[in-house]
């Protein structure tokens, strides 16, 4: 407990001393007639380090002043009823790199290429996805809390313990057993790492639980969600939404207002779970988190169901291949 005190006592000394210096900097400056630095202004010639971080930070207060300043013009014009053009902010995304696999609106040729494809009787109604959930050998008391939450998420979900069956022998049992879907968690250290996600029969993080969740709801597991899938706009991207949509059945229950998100982002793919709640008379909606909340990234996809030997792969990716963050595959 004393060195506790010592700590809190030592910080706020250190944050009172170092407003006192500011203070005395500002009113020497405005004595002597000085204006702020301006932004982008060098400091190299001024050899005390001490004198020099100084300046660098009334550089950076005078850069937020003058932020604060436009902004509240454009607010106070705003209220006047006065016409104000907003910039477009300048977000990575916005400058994603010009990418040939990006799918263009009303592709014919990438929707007849889709209809073919083994997703399809899924989302034609013709067959209802069945999924196993399996881990790695050993897994954690964390993994088994997910798993309990993610059987609730996706309707007609069986878990089947791991034993010592190799993942090879595990597809072809739940193909035998009519499953869909095979999914795979392994963990690392006790932290859920990734997943393995295979489609039968001839195939294709971050977390937080529910229970985590301040405020959350509780799962209706009886009403099969809603789907929104979010940005997944190339090639890859369309195939990887169509098989984590192939997961859920494609008839959804509107009584439930229970929703499932997959958003893509600079090509990590955030899991969220919501019900939604209409307020005065349907005029607003208020979305409420039930959980569990996770990130994926996809490393690779295989074709045909999961062989680690010999299987074909359609995309693998490595760390070379993203060396500029404005590169996107998904």
């Amino acid at each position: 407990m004393v060195k506790k005190f010592r700590k809190r006592e030592n910080k706020n000394l250190t944050i009172a001393q170092n407003e006192k210096i500011r203070k005395r900097l500002r009113e020497n400056r405005e004595t002597h007639g000085l204006q702020a630095p301006k932004a982008g202004t060098s400091f190299a010639h001024i050899k005390n380090k001490h004198k020099r971080s100084q300046m660098v930070t009334l550089m950076k207060q005078e850069q937020k002043k003058q932020k604060a300043k436009v902004r509240r013009g454009r607010r106070e014009a705003e209220a006047r009823g006065e016409k104000v053009e907003r910039q477009e902010p300048r977000t990575i995304e916005k400058m994603r790199e010009a990418d040939e696999t990006i799918v263009p609106a009303e592709d014919s040729e990438v929707e007849e290429d889709e209809a073919m494809d083994e997703f399809e009787k899924y989302f034609q109604g013709g067959k209802t996805p069945k999924i196993l959930l399996t881990t790695q050998k050993r897994p954690s008391k964390k993994c088994f809390d997910f798993l309990k939450e993610l059987v609730h998420v996706i309707p007609n979900t069986f878990y089947y313990p791991r034993k010592d069956f190799a993942f090879k022998k595990i597809c072809e049992f739940a193909s035998n057993k009519d499953f869909t879907d095979v999914l795979l968690f392994h963990e690392k250290a006790k932290v859920l790492q990734g997943v393995y996600i295979c489609h039968l029969p001839k195939g294709m993080t971050r977390l937080k639980l529910g229970q985590e969740i301040s405020g959350g709801a509780t799962c209706n597991a009886s009403h099969n969600p809603e789907l929104i899938l979010n940005n997944f706009s190339t090639r890859l991207g369309r195939r990887l939404g169509r098989q984590l949509a192939a997961l859920f059945p494609q008839a959804p229950d509107f009584k439930g207002r229970r929703t499932v998100t997959f958003h893509n982002q600079r090509d990590f793919v955030f899991f969220r779970h919501y019900r939604y709640n209409f307020k005065d008379e349907g005029t607003k909606c208020k979305l409420q988190e039930i959980g569990p909340r996770f990130t994926l990234k996809c490393r690779y996809v295989q074709h045909g169901t999961f062989d680690a030997k010999s299987g074909e792969y359609e995309y693998v990716w490595r760390p070379d291949s993203q060396v500029s963050r404005k590169a996107m595959f998904v």
